[in-house]
């Protein structure tokens, strides 16, 4: 279900109030999680980062990224970029973030799907060939209300069937359109990724690493930030969440 991001959402304060994610089991990082590199799948250049980027770097690097798209379609009126040079912006400071949670530029492919295109059938098939029984396939949770989120976590819990892969989904936008114990959300299906200091701080730095979408690219307001200080501060928790199958 597409849900429009407008508004300011939900606020953090009202999230980090709420006492269920305290009772929420803890996510087990076993060993076939450190030895098999899960497979993190990205709708857009930052939502890896803004979803699990603690995870990732608790994992020491050991996790390949796929991003779908590059992201072009951010600021679609730029008075600034047109939107070849935006990708190309986006997927630069991909590399730079991932770096600063460990991850190589060679574990990090970007599969050049449209931003608001998504071919979910193509895509499919592409995660397919990239996972195999057991692997984890960590993804943007299917009802997160965002039209690319949510075909990047349907096309991935396809090649999850097929091959036999571990489905784990983290919510993005839904923490703006939702709210404590709204009925949409698979609340009885959360886990909780409890960060080191370390992987916060490493978090911390590749959000702002991507610095075409923390702050403006120009005066206009076209070109506005699209993760201004109130959405960043639900990504600065001490835990993060991902929903088991």
């Amino acid at each position: 279900m597409v849900r429009p991001i407008v508004d300011a959402g939900t606020d953090e304060g009202t999230w980090g109030a709420w006492p269920a994610p305290a009772g929420w089991p803890v996510l087990a990082l076993d060993d076939r999680a450190r030895t098999v590199p899960p497979l993190v799948v990205a709708p857009h250049p930052d939502d890896e980062v803004l979803g699990v980027g603690g995870l990732v770097a608790m994992l020491a690097g050991g996790v390949e990224i796929a991003v779908v798209t590059d992201g072009e379609a951010s600021h679609p009126d730029s008075t600034v970029h047109s939107r070849a040079v935006l990708a190309a912006i986006r997927r630069a400071e991909t590399v730079t973030a991932c770096g600063l949670l460990g991850v190589v530029p060679a574990a990090i492919a970007h599969l050049g799907h449209p931003d608001g295109g998504v071919d979910e059938a193509a895509l499919t098939d592409a995660l397919t060939t990239r996972l195999a029984p057991g692997r984890w396939c960590v993804t943007t949770w299917r009802g997160d209300g965002h039209p690319d989120h949510e075909a990047v976590g349907r096309a991935a819990a396809v090649a999850c069937r097929r091959t036999g892969a571990t489905l784990l989904e983290f919510p993005v936008w839904m923490w703006h359109w939702a709210g404590p114990d709204h009925p949409d959300v698979p609340w009885h299906r959360a886990r909780r990724v409890d960060l080191t200091g370390a992987a916060r701080s490493a978090k911390r730095d590749a959000i702002d690493a991507f610095r075409s979408q923390v702050s403006p690219l120009g005066p206009t307001p076209a070109d506005a930030a699209i993760l201004p200080p109130h959405v960043l501060a639900r990504f600065a928790r001490s835990y993060e969440t991902v929903f088991l199958p």
